[in-house]
């Protein structure tokens, strides 16, 4: 299973985004097929933060957009949403121990011990800080 980090889907969704197409079409190819793909919470969550951030789009999205975009990635019948359940915290513990993991790290730390405690194969990103988790495949798909 294929999971998507904030960026992708910011990219995605934004169309003044520089890398836009490069992200379009695999969130796309991922929405319309039958295997089954996968967003952390907490992606959908920074999404929302992000689109909608007046200091970082000029104009940024506006809210009801943003919740619509969110709302039509879970028609997709092949999203799965990765939360947090038993068994994740011990996840966390051990890669912020093992990635020294400090002050803003943690939220990238949160996405990877979601991924891993849910069978994520690869993460889809363009943020090279999640190499710091080996246990993780990382992929950028905006990237030939």
């Amino acid at each position: 299973m294929i999971a998507l980090d904030t960026n992708v889907l910011v990219y995605a969704h934004r169309e003044d985004a520089t890398w836009h197409e490069a992200a379009l079409r695999p969130v796309t190819q991922l929405a319309e097929g039958a295997a089954q793909w996968a967003v952390p919470w907490p992606c959908l969550h920074q999404f929302l933060a992000i689109a909608t951030h007046p200091r970082i789009w000029s104009p940024p999205t506006p809210l009801d957009a943003a919740l619509e975009q969110v709302a039509a990635w879970q028609e997709s019948p092949s999203l799965v949403l990765l939360a947090e359940s038993p068994g994740y915290w011990d996840r966390l513990a051990a890669l912020c121990r093992g990635g020294r993991v400090v002050g803003p790290q943690v939220h990238d730390a949160r996405i990877a011990a979601l991924c891993l405690h849910h069978g994520v194969d690869e993460l889809w990103t363009a943020d090279r800080d999640f190499t710091r988790f080996p246990e993780l495949r990382v992929r950028n798909p905006l990237v030939g």
